[in-house]
């Protein structure tokens, strides 16, 4: 029963809770808002503050092309990315992926969508305005329009992924890894690879970096449903170093239970995307593991060994934290 909670939809939360499964009432009340200053939230609420973090600790990140604050700059945009044929527009202050929007390559005057669909400059700018107006930030509160560079998938990830680049998420606590997983994006999901928008969700090994099982709208899936190539099994490159971003962005921000996004570059390597404070649960369902024995295992550690370094926390983690361990 233990190994197996993911393939009910029955279970009662008093069951869920037995097997470790950690529900959003006590995410919030044990791990995030003990855990998280409320001082340090705009170091990952803010992804321009997040990179200037990030390259100030030596971290690489996509380049950004373009900051919009003002009306005059969206107006200005089609001019603006004159040379880059593909990008990323999103919100400073988004999360969960909305507001996004990943344009391929142009022709004849169209930014042209991973899917294929067509979009005119106009198109383009009302998007932006739409960020400016809050229209996809926390809280709704006015933002500013990102346009970063479009990351090129990785060669080892280019059979799981349609049309978009995979990005791996890492939850964290005080500096532990406890979970890892890589989400994969679909037609559904339009090259985007946030998994309420119709991506798949790959559990990985967080001792070898190699993937285990996947989960697609909260169903286990063996294969890619476009691509129909199979998704365990999956080594992930340059797994140390992800792992070692991931802590660095921990020891950066000050955030005690934080999710780290990063992307796999086919020339630049891994790069940090985002920090999340407020990382969602699914990855849990993603690999077939509750969060909070793991999380319960990292505060006694970190109460056992205060001050414990970057590679030792890592190290105890690939240790206690295998894809067989609870």
């Amino acid at each position: 029963m233990k190994a197996k909670w993911w393939h009910s939809l029955m279970l009662t939360p008093r069951e869920l809770r037995s097997m470790g499964v950690l529900g959003i009432n006590m995410r919030n009340a044990r791990y995030l808002s003990p855990n998280n200053p409320r001082r340090y939230y705009q170091r990952v609420d803010d992804k321009i503050l997040t990179k200037e973090l990030a390259k100030a600790n030596g971290l690489a990140v996509p380049e950004s092309f373009l900051i919009m604050e003002s009306p005059h700059e969206v107006r200005t945009l089609v001019e603006n990315l004159s040379g880059h044929d593909s990008f990323v527009i999103k919100p400073a202050r988004g999360s969960g992926g909305r507001g996004v929007l990943v344009v391929d390559h142009c022709d004849l005057g169209f930014f042209v969508k991973p899917s294929g669909a067509r979009l005119c400059g106009e198109d383009l700018r009302n998007h932006a305005s739409n960020i400016l107006a809050g229209l996809h930030s926390l809280g709704g509160n006015r933002d500013c329009a990102m346009v970063e560079y479009r990351v090129t998938t990785a060669q080892a990830f280019r059979g799981i992924s349609f049309q978009g680049a995979p990005d791996i998420r890492i939850v964290l606590l005080h500096g532990y890894p406890v979970l890892a997983m890589l989400r994969a994006a679909t037609s559904e999901s339009d090259g985007r690879a946030n998994l309420h928008q119709g991506a798949l969700g790959v559990g990985i090994d967080l001792a070898t970096g190699v993937t285990t099982r996947a989960v697609h709208r909260g169903k286990i899936i063996f294969r890619h449903p476009d691509l129909d190539a199979p998704l365990a099994g999956l080594q992930v490159p340059e797994w140390d170093k992800i792992l070692e971003i991931a802590g660095t962005c921990y020891d950066m921000t000050g955030m005690g239970y934080l999710g780290v996004d990063l992307m796999l570059d086919e020339t630049r390597g891994p790069l940090m995307i985002e920090v999340n404070a407020r990382p969602g649960l699914a990855i849990q369902m993603a690999c077939g593991i509750g969060l909070q024995p793991r999380l319960e295992a990292a505060l006694a550690r970190r109460n056992e060994r205060p001050g414990e370094s970057a590679r030792e926390r890592l190290d105890f983690c690939r240790l206690h934290f295998a894809s067989n361990a609870p």
